[in-house]
C-alpha cells in the first residue's frame, strides 16, 4: 500500500488517532523530524515522501502562555504554517490544517452556533495565531481543508500539555480534591477519535474549503466536569465559578459552539452527541 499521507504532529492526540487508523498508508512526523517553522526543513522532508495528502495537526497550543509568548505562537501557528502552505503549493498537495473555536468571540453576547460564513473575531493571541494560519492556508494553498474544531480530549494526552480536560478532572476526582469549573463558557467538547474520522471522511472528497467540525449539541465546562464524574461514577465536590473568578490571563470566549453546516452539506453522517462520545471515551479507559 503506498504511504500517501504525512501527519504532521503525529505525537499528539489528534496526530496519534490519525496514525492510528491510517496505519501502513500514512508517515507520522515529529518535531524531532520536521522544523515546521523553516521552509527548507519542510521541503527537504515532505518532498522525498511525495505525499498526496499532508495533514498537520502541530500548534502552539498554550492559551495562556501566548499572551506573554505571542512571538512563539504567532512562528508556529502562523509563519510556520504559511511555510507548510507554500511546500504544500509547490508540491501540489492537499493541505489538511486544524484550527479553533478561539477564532470567534469579539461579538460577546452571540447565542446561535457559528457557521463557516461568519465573520471571525478573535479576543485573545492563541485565537488570533491561529486565525491567522488559517488565512494563510486558505490564501496560499489551492488544494486545502481547513477544519475548526473545539474542546478535544483523547487517549494520547494533549500534545506539549500532556494531559485533557477529560483526564484532568479525572485525575483531581480520584485525589479527592474539590473542583471550580468556569459555568459562563459555551462550547462543545470533542473527541479526537471522532474527529479523526471525520478527516478521514473529508479527505475523500475533493471539496476543499472551510469546515466546522465538532461533536453535537453544547454545554458549559461545568456540566462537561460534571457528566465526566456522572458517567464515570464519581461523587465530586464541583463548584461552578465564572470566568472572572478563574482568573485566567488570557481572554476566553463566552460562546463559540460551531455549525457543521459545510459539512452537513456534503450528505456526512451527523457527528453525534458529545455525551455519547464522552461515554465511549470513559468506557475504553483502563481500570483504575
Amino acid at each position: 500500500m503506498d504511504r500517501d499521507i504525512v501527519i504532521i504532529g503525529a505525537t499528539g492526540q489528534l496526530g496519534h488517532d490519525l496514525c492510528e487508523r491510517l496505519g501502513p498508508r500514512a508517515v507520522g512526523l515529529t518535531h524531532r523530524e520536521v522544523e515546521l517553522c523553516e521552509r527548507e526543513s519542510l521541503s527537504q522532508t515532505l518532498s522525498p515522501l511525495r505525499p498526496r495528502i499532508v495533514i498537520n495537526t502541530a500548534a502552539f497550543n498554550f492559551v495562556d502562555d501566548a499572551e506573554t509568548r505571542a512571538g512563539e505562537a504567532f512562528a508556529v501557528n502562523a509563519l510556520g504554517v504559511r511555510e507548510l502552505s507554500l511546500v504544500c503549493r509547490d508540491l501540489d498537495c492537499v493541505l489538511v490544517h486544524f484550527s479553533t473555536d478561539y477564532a470567534f468571540g469579539l461579538d460577546g453576547c452571540r447565542r446561535d452556533p457559528y457557521s463557516e460564513d461568519d465573520v471571525s473575531g478573535p479576543i485573545n493571541i492563541y485565537g488570533t495565531s491561529k486565525l491567522a494560519g488559517e488565512c494563510f492556508v486558505r490564501s496560499l494553498c489551492p488544494k486545502h481543508f481547513v477544519v475548526r474544531t473545539c474542546g478535544l480530549y483523547g487517549h494520547h494526552g494533549s500534545g506539549g500539555k500532556g494531559r485533557n480536560f477529560v483526564n484532568t478532572m479525572l485525575r483531581l476526582a480520584r485525589e479527592g480534591r474539590p473542583v471550580r469549573v468556569v459555568a459562563d463558557q459555551i462550547c462543545t467538547p470533542t473527541a479526537t477519535a471522532d474527529l479523526a474520522d471525520a478527516t478521514l471522511r473529508l479527505i475523500e472528497t475533493d471539496a476543499f474549503g472551510l469546515y466546522h467540525w465538532t461533536n453535537g449539541g453544547q454545554c458549559s465546562w461545568h456540566e462537561f466536569a460534571s457528566e465526566i464524574f456522572r458517567l464515570a461514577g464519581l461523587t465530586v465536590d464541583c463548584t461552578p465559578i465564572t470566568t472572572a473568578e478563574f482568573g485566567s490571563r488570557a481572554l476566553r470566549p463566552a460562546f463559540t459552539v460551531l455549525e457543521a453546516r459545510r459539512w452537513q452539506t456534503l450528505g456526512l453522517p451527523t457527528p453525534r452527541p458529545w455525551q455519547d462520545a464522552l461515554r465511549e471515551f470513559l468506557s475504553s479507559l483502563p481500570p483504575r
